[in-house]
């Protein structure tokens, strides 16, 4: 009975603190009104209509039907458009929404390329409602960055901050026109840093949380202080809406893009000329490494910065003007930010040992891809796992390699294990070139049994190391 009175007194004091000493969580969210007041003004939306030409009666891109010669069908269409074709053309506009902000009180605006792009007119629009007809100065595909001008004075600005100082988890806020609707908020975290998206190699993109929509792009991602700290610029999504993850351009890379339009009208990148690939775990074993990072070398463009420095296929870049390259993804921006002319340092592993070298940075040319052209060989034979064939004269003009063997075909094996198909070109294995099928055969017996080794193959899309694991006992078919 005691026992019971005292859980029953405890119970009841419990009841009382909770009541009269509530528990207060030692958590407050961020409040946004004074950032969005103090700074909103210098946020405009963008709106640009195309002129196009149509059939007032035809949809555009709809073609007519082929009818064969001499068809019914074809004088009735003739006669139907000679009495519906107007004496003059008729105009239609295609019309796109966006945002931007003002980077000087002369009138100078930030916005996206894509918002932009191919438009006959651009209109500003303030929150005051002020309109201004808005020049293209200039625009960067690559970066997805446009600067535009409008004629007026006395203009609010935004204020910038940085996006290396961001740190991930840490709040941001957005505004633009979603859908037309101006001036609209949006808040959330910095998801990650320095992201790579397909097609995008020379932008490390802030990923966050913000809620972003069609009529977003260009605006501003603010931090906590009111400065800008990138621009909205992508969504990824599977509906066409927001799915929880955007991207920004870093404010870093926008204004570099920004200073160049102004200066000179283009804009220029650096440039190594080197093919990169992710190390994997492997990949990794084979090369000797503790644990995956760098960028792989899988191919070195001829004439290139990179073939002065005395980079070779097979090196793996750990450091880049001294810089850590954690991954292949995180190179390409790092070279397009350096000046071209500048020298600068790079630190790669070569066979199992660090190697410092130094390279003069060149200009990204306007097509860096090199076009790779296939043809079926002579000389068959097999090792690996593979039917394979030597390359002739003609064969190493028109693919403009000058070592290979060509992969015929792949039976279960090592080679199909490492993921080499058929017409590929097999180059190297474990750092050594390969040009004959007897040179092959012969690095095939010395291959580390139950290790993993490197192997350079070139397809039509370009190089590719893969990691070939050589069993007890190195197939020879």
């Amino acid at each position: 009975m005691n026992l019971f009175n005292k859980k029953y007194n405890l119970m009841f004091l419990w009841v009382l603190l909770v009541v009269f000493f509530p528990v207060h969580a030692d958590i407050t969210l961020p409040d946004f009104t004074g950032l969005v007041k103090a700074h909103s003004a210098a946020v405009v939306n963008i709106s640009t209509s195309k002129q196009q030409t149509t059939h007032p009666k035809i949809p555009p891109n709809v073609q007519l039907p082929e009818f064969p010669e001499g068809s019914p069908f074809n004088d009735f269409f003739e006669k139907f458009l000679d009495e519906q074709s107007p004496q003059h053309e008729d105009y239609y506009n295609s019309k796109s929404l966006g945002s931007g902000f003002i980077i000087s009180t002369d009138g100078y605006v930030v916005t996206n390329h894509h918002v932009v792009k191919e438009a006959d007119e651009i209109i500003v629009k303030m929150s005051d409602r002020r309109e201004y007809v808005a020049a293209l100065i200039g625009s960067d595909p690559r970066s997805d960055i446009a600067l535009l001008k409008i004629d007026a004075d006395n203009l609010p600005t935004v204020k910038f901050g940085s996006a290396n100082e961001l740190e991930v988890g840490q709040w941001v806020l957005a505004i633009g026109s979603p859908f037309g609707f101006d001036h609209s908020v949006t808040s959330g975290i910095v998801s990650a840093k320095g992201r790579s998206l397909p097609n995008e190699n020379y932008v490390p993109f802030i990923q966050t949380d913000v809620a972003i929509n069609p009529g977003n792009s260009g605006g501003p991602l603010f931090n906590m202080s009111g400065e800008v700290v990138g621009i909205n610029s992508q969504i990824y999504s599977r509906t066409g809406g927001f799915m929880g993850l955007s991207f920004a351009i870093p404010v870093e890379v926008a204004m570099d893009v920004v200073e160049q339009i102004k200066s000179t009208g283009y804009v220029s990148r650096g440039w190594l000329g080197v093919y990169i690939q992710e190390v994997t775990r492997e990949l990794a074993e084979s090369f000797g490494m503790e644990k995956p990072s760098g960028a792989l070398v899988a191919k070195i463009i001829d004439g290139s910065p990179a073939i002065d420095a005395k980079i070779k296929v097979g090196d793996v870049i750990l450091k880049f003007n001294g810089q850590e390259i954690t991954s292949s993804a995180s190179l390409p921006p790092i070279v397009g930010r350096v000046k071209v002319g500048e020298k600068v340092s790079v630190e790669v592993m070569r066979n199992g040992k660090i190697k410092k070298l130094s390279v003069m940075i060149g200009q990204l040319p306007d097509n860096e891809r090199e076009q790779q052209q296939s043809k079926t060989q002579k000389q068959k034979n097999g090792v690996l796992g593979m039917k394979l064939q030597e390359l002739d004269e003609d064969d190493r003009e028109k693919t403009e390699l000058s070592y290979g063997l060509r992969v015929l075909e792949v039976h279960e094996g090592p080679a199909s294990a490492a993921g080499i198909r058929k017409n590929d070109i097999l180059q190297m294995i474990d750092g050594e070139k390969v040009d004959t099928i007897q040179n092959l055969k012969k690095l095939a017996k010395d291959l580390p049994a139950g290790k993993y080794v490197s192997v350079l193959v070139q397809r039509p899309q370009g190089p590719q190391f893969l990691a070939m694991q050589i069993p007890s006992e190195s197939e020879q078919k």
